[in-house]
């Protein structure tokens, strides 16, 4: 069979799995619908949020920029498994001793103000939107390819899918939908990677086979690593094992950005509330544990398939001729998501370093000498021809080594299942921050579960417009814009949460101050350099890694306001004695 009814097979029975389970869990009160009713039990809260956590960003981008910036892109690695830990150790328990539904909820009551619950609120809805706007994206390029519709089409259709399952069940069916699309997508990322590992090393594991000798082919008995930067050296890259060499970030940019993943990740207000639904301290501790290890699976083996993919690619198309190039060429080439032009009049596809096209390829609807599709705007000083969007090399990784149709659908079904999977949590997130903390605790506070319900799943529509408006325009590939959200999430909430934790000091004044100096610096720096065009114009960090600047500003005007204005009352900070010894803790109430 080919590619097209594999996918149309896979995936529409995952599909049928997700909204089967949907409709089982649907809630009818608020408790089911914000924490699932807080009685997930921990291994499964633990696949869960791995699911949640691991995105279209993890699953399709981030080892397609490995793929590109070599070492310099473990910045992905180091920084989300980094933060994870960190949340798992320093937030998790302790916010569950609070027991409340959202992350606005506890600054509200631990700042003792309706404001800080607002700012917090805005925050979240900042954060969340910038992240679920990758995930639409990663679920479009996935439909351009496998379903064969362009990406905007793709996006429509993922933004109907995720509104069914999401609105139907909140947390409760959101929950059990998860631990299915974790099954899937570590089944659909573990099975290429160990197909293409023992074809290319004969070594089963992947995690070991990119460290070894390639088996076959022209390169047979040289280390893959050695050879990809012998390849790399010939076509005027930089080494690709190279930490921080020519077209590499700097030392500091990359510490920049692995703090802002890092901390993003301990404040992203989607992960936090999964550890309200399970029933006791202990279990969110099991949770976080469990979690941690199914995380690790994808993270450890995403390097080798970075690896592999990249020394596929080179060999099957580099100096290779048009008109001999290789079927997945072709079948990207179709979604505008690869395309070359060429420069030299010679018919051969010639890949080199520099800009093959100013900007994004634009296909202009005629065709070349070649057959080639022709695209305009390619700059002409460069040796370059051909432009690869990063996106596409986990999916495009099983076609390039020739592995069967269904393995190729299988991670089309794998992706999507990570991009769904989070984008579902992150509109819960949005609806809870309108539905909850906007409207019931400052609002409405004699509004029914009914009325709570009804606006939870109208805030979840209005969000996945705008989420898909985002994806059909997106400031940059998945994992980009994914690092953004992060950022956001690093410079608002970390500080807040931490400090609302470990310090009596802290008051609501501080807290107010130092998340709208924090996101506001990060939004300014985001707008200005993604947006307006303006050179990243702080020691040179880019803006994917400016929101560890803003979390430093956070801690900083936090703790200058807190110390100039009067101490929290003391049942405050009787609240965080009470809070810092994670026993006893009851299930997650909405008071």
């Amino acid at each position: 069979m080919s590619i097209l009814v594999w996918t149309y097979i896979i995936v529409g029975a995952t599909f049928a799995l997700y909204m089967s389970i949907a409709w089982m869990s649907r809630v009818k009160d608020t408790k089911g619908f914000y924490v699932a009713g807080g009685g997930v039990p921990p291994l499964a809260n633990g696949m869960a949020t791995a699911a949640d956590w691991m995105s279209a960003a993890s699953f399709i981008s981030m080892a397609g920029i490995i793929s590109f910036a070599g070492y310099g892109g473990a910045v992905y690695l180091m920084g989300w498994t980094g933060g994870f830990v960190l949340l798992a150790l320093c937030l998790a328990p302790y916010l569950r001793k609070f027991g409340k539904f959202t992350v606005p909820d506890f600054v509200g009551d631990r700042y003792y103000s309706n404001t800080a619950r607002i700012v917090a609120l805005v925050c979240a809805i900042f954060a969340s939107l910038t992240y679920v706007a990758g995930q639409m994206r990663g679920v479009g390029i996935v439909f351009s390819r496998f379903l064969e519709v362009d990406v905007n089409t793709g996006v429509i259709i993922g933004m109907a899918i995720v509104f069914f399952y999401a609105g139907l069940g909140g947390m409760k069916g959101i929950t059990w939908t998860q631990v299915a699309q974790y099954c899937v997508l570590i089944l659909a990322f573990l099975i290429p990677a160990v197909a293409i590992s023992m074809k290319i090393t004969g070594n089963p594991i992947p995690q070991l086979g990119f460290g070894s000798a390639i088996t076959e082919g022209p390169h047979a008995g040289r280390f893959l690593l050695e050879t990809l930067d012998h390849l790399h050296r010939d076509l005027g890259f930089s080494e690709y094992t190279s930490a921080f060499g020519a077209g590499n970030k700097s030392m500091l940019d990359v510490l920049a950005i692995t703090m802002a993943l890092m901390v993003g990740t301990a404040g992203l207000p989607h992960v936090i509330v999964r550890f309200y639904t399970v029933p006791t301290v202990r279990g969110a501790r099991w949770s976080a544990g469990w979690a941690l290890l199914f995380i690790a699976i994808l993270y450890t083996a995403a390097p080798a398939v970075s690896v592999f993919a990249r020394y596929n690619m080179i060999e099957s198309i580099s100096g290779v001729a048009y008109e001999q190039a290789p079927s997945w060429f072709k079948n990207w080439e179709k979604t505008g998501l690869l395309a070359w032009v060429d420069k030299t009049g010679d018919g051969i596809i010639q890949y080199r370093a520099g800009e093959a096209f100013k900007g994004k390829p634009e296909f202009i609807g005629e065709v070349g000498n070649w057959g080639q599709r022709m695209v305009k705007n390619p700059p002409t000083d460069t040796p370059n021809e051909l432009y690869v969007d990063a996106d596409i090399m986990v999916l495009a990784n099983p076609e390039i080594a020739n592995l069967p149709a269904w393995v190729v659908a299988l991670i089309a079904a794998g992706a999507l299942a990570a991009a769904l999977s989070t984008a579902s949590g992150l509109l819960l997130v949005i609806a809870s921050s309108i539905s909850h903390d906007l409207y019931y605790r400052v609002i409405n506070r004699k509004a029914t579960e009914r009325q709570r319900l009804r606006l939870g799943r109208i805030m979840i529509g209005i969000a996945v417009v705008i989420a898909g408006y985002f994806g059909i325009n997106p400031p940059g590939f998945v994992a980009q814009v994914v690092a953004l959200a992060f950022g956001l999430a690093a410079s608002s909430f970390f500080p807040i949460l931490i400090l609302g934790i470990f310090s009596k000091r802290v008051n609501r004044e501080g807290a107010i101050a130092g998340m709208l100096s924090g996101i506001g610096f990060t939004i300014f720096y985001i707008v200005q350099t993604k947006f307006l065009g303006v050179a990243p114009w702080f020691m040179g960090i880019s803006p994917e890694g400016i929101g560890a600047v803003g979390m430093c500003i956070n801690f900083a005007v936090t703790f200058a306001v807190s110390h100039v204005t009067p101490p929290p009352p003391q049942e405050i900070r009787d609240l965080v004695e009470s809070v810092r010894t994670p026993r006893g803790a009851g299930a997650a109430v909405d008071h």
